[in-house]
């Protein structure tokens, strides 16, 4: 091993506690080490942020970390300073003179870290202020933000190309957990680094287990998950809208859940307390719109839970991210029916970009049907939207209980002619409910009203349920052969497409879901799970002990040790400071600030 690189890996060992990278990591560090600009495209979960703590701490001068995360840099730097990392911010969250004693810090060399909002640096005060130091590297976090074809497009981001023209020898690196090849190619573009190299990571996350069931009445469907699955665990359910969120979360804490609400409408204090709570509590489940979760670095959400369709695989991808980043088996679950396709496509039309844009937002909402609809492995499926191969993955829903695919067409053709005969004979339009109860032949107030028991369709559909014939119109809606009209009242109308079907040049192949079945038990749901018996005392009270100091310091649990490291401490039962000194994440910091409290714990309960 050379001198060289013997000295990120001594900062991994003596700063984080671990004594290897994962894949990756070395050859990121390494490169940037050098000098050179780098893109990494790596999963949540991956290491992400090593690449760019380790090279900020071995190369001379401060790494400058832009972070659109203003309420979470504090939660950062507590968790950097927890290991000895000289870190600091500077936001609008701060009064005058906190934000001089780091800009002092700085100009005298005192900071191994500086994070910045991405708009800050683009004031002039702020660059002169880094031009008065020394800038280690330049790393750009969540760098999906800067592609307006992404799900979470930053304006701000787009100024970002002057850190390359003002300070055109300081390294860059830009780094995301999700972006597909034109997401890829923008970030390349917009942030001048056309010559950067890139590194791109498998997007596989084994742990998770992906699961999208047909609504149901949600809220009860998210109850029975939560209480035979998840019961005590931390976990975070999506909602689209504001009320949706206020709703569940009341009704979760009426079912004697642990859960909080978070979105854009309510008072800024309040969604930070909400967040501080999520993150230093244990079992907190956090109700929320996608305004919550970039940036959460809680290793334990063992289930992300969507009560909504989300309009992105990218989305999607980046959300149910946020479960299992300690590598513990984790839950992705999303409940998805007719009323969310119809939702989605009334959205867009309404939307008031131009016709480029709404294309962009159908193409991301196509894909994301087709990841709902298909008969094949989820993951497989997933994957391959990032542009990566798999082979079937055996643990999602599809693989564990597969759907079967049936020919649709006359389905299909009965109901596009309702459709047909509505609009062309009678000059009508209707919702899926009303061409339902017709294709089923029911004798309803409107029916009657309307006289739409003369159709020729009227009564040719009891060979399916109600259920199964949402089920048709849903997968329509999303194979593009019915689209939801403009009008704003949710009607059905005809595309360009239908005709294939209704002449027979088209077959439509639909998918059938399974019959429910009870699913296999999860091989290490906790923590805890996979512990022998005997152990688990100890790991308790660790856990205890752990919950104290972080109360104590007023950080989450997770910043004082993960689970993993304490479940290492369990197996491991350490008796010397030398001993506690080699289990992975115990870093010489934290060694020196915890190690004799924990052989005092680990003494207790041998001799109990």
């Amino acid at each position: 091993m050379t001198a060289a690189a013997s000295t990120e890996l001594e900062a991994l060992h003596r700063v984080f506690g671990y004594d290897a990278f994962r894949g990756d990591q070395a050859d990121i560090i390494r490169h940037v080490i050098d000098g050179g600009d780098a893109l990494v495209l790596m999963p949540t979960g991956g290491g992400k942020s090593l690449c760019y703590q380790i090279p900020a701490l071995v190369r001379e001068g401060t790494g400058v970390v832009i972070s659109p995360l203003i309420a979470l840099m504090q939660d950062q730097v507590d968790a950097l300073a927890a290991l000895g990392v000289r870190a600091a911010f500077l936001n609008s969250t701060q009064g005058p003179e906190e934000r001089a004693r780091v800009e002092c810090a700085y100009l005298a060399g005192e900071l191994d870290l500086l994070y910045l909002a991405p708009e800050r640096i683009t004031v002039a005060s702020t660059a002169d202020l880094l031009d008065r130091g020394r800038i280690a590297l330049f790393a750009i976090d969540e760098a999906h933000c800067v592609s307006q074809w992404g799900h979470d497009f930053r304006p701000d981001y787009l100024a970002l190309s002057m850190l390359h023209e003002r300070w055109p020898t300081v390294p860059r690196v830009a780094l995301t957990a999700t972006a597909t090849e034109q997401t890829h190619l923008e970030i390349q573009k917009r942030l001048q680094l056309e010559n950067a190299r890139h590194f791109v990571a498998s997007f596989d996350r084994p742990n998770i287990q992906y699961r999208i069931v047909p609504k149901d009445q949600p809220q009860k469907q998210l109850l029975e998950l939560l209480r035979t699955e998840h019961a005590g665990d931390a976990g975070i359910v999506y909602c689209l809208s504001r009320a949706s969120v206020e709703k569940t979360a009341e009704f979760l804490v009426e079912q004697g859940i642990l859960a909080l609400p978070y979105h854009a409408g309510l008072d800024a204090r309040v969604r930070a307390a909400n967040q501080a709570r999520f993150l230093r509590e244990d079992g907190m489940v956090m109700v929320a719109t996608i305004a919550f979760g970039m940036g959460i670095d809680k290793p334990d959400v063992r289930f992300v839970a969507h009560l909504d369709l989300p309009k992105s695989v990218e989305g999607y991808y980046q959300e149910t991210g946020r479960a299992g980043r300690d590598g513990m088996p984790s839950t992705a679950w999303l409940a998805y029916g007719l009323q969310d396709v119809m939702q989605q496509r009334r959205m867009i039309d309404q939307s008031e970009g131009d016709l480029a844009h709404r294309r962009r937002l159908s193409a991301h909402l196509d894909a994301m049907l087709a990841l709902c609809e298909t008969v094949q492995c989820r993951r497989m499926q997933l994957l391959a939207y990032f542009g990566e191969k798999s082979s079937p993955c055996g643990n999602c829903d599809t693989c564990l209980n597969p759907p079967e695919s049936w020919d649709g067409t006359i389905p299909a053709q009965k109901l596009l002619s309702t459709v047909v005969r509505l609009q062309r004979e009678r000059n009508q339009k209707f919702g899926a409910g009303h061409i339902i109860d017709i294709l089923l032949g029911r004798q309803t107030s409107r029916v009657d009203q309307y006289g739409h028991d003369d159709l020729s369709t009227f009564g040719i559909g009891t060979e399916l349920s109600e259920t199964e014939w949402r089920g048709v119109v849903r997968q329509l809606l999303a194979q593009g052969l019915l689209a939801v009209n403009s009008d704003g009242f949710g009607t059905l109308v005809l595309t360009d497409a239908s005709a294939g079907v209704l002449d027979n040049s088209r077959t439509v192949n639909l998918r059938r879901e399974p019959e429910r079945t009870t699913r296999a038990t999860r091989k290490a749901r906790s923590a805890v799970a996979d512990l022998p018996d005997a152990l688990q005392p100890v790991f308790e009270s660790l856990r205890a002990w752990r919950a104290a100091a972080a109360k104590e310091q007023g950080v989450p649990a997770y910043v004082i040790f993960h689970d993993a490291t304490l479940r290492e401490l369990a197996t491991r039962h350490p008796s010397t400071l030398d001993e506690l000194g080699t289990v992975t994440g115990v870093g010489e910091s934290k060694l020196a600030k915890y190690g004799e409290q924990l052989l005092e714990v680990l003494a207790a309960v041998r001799a109990a």
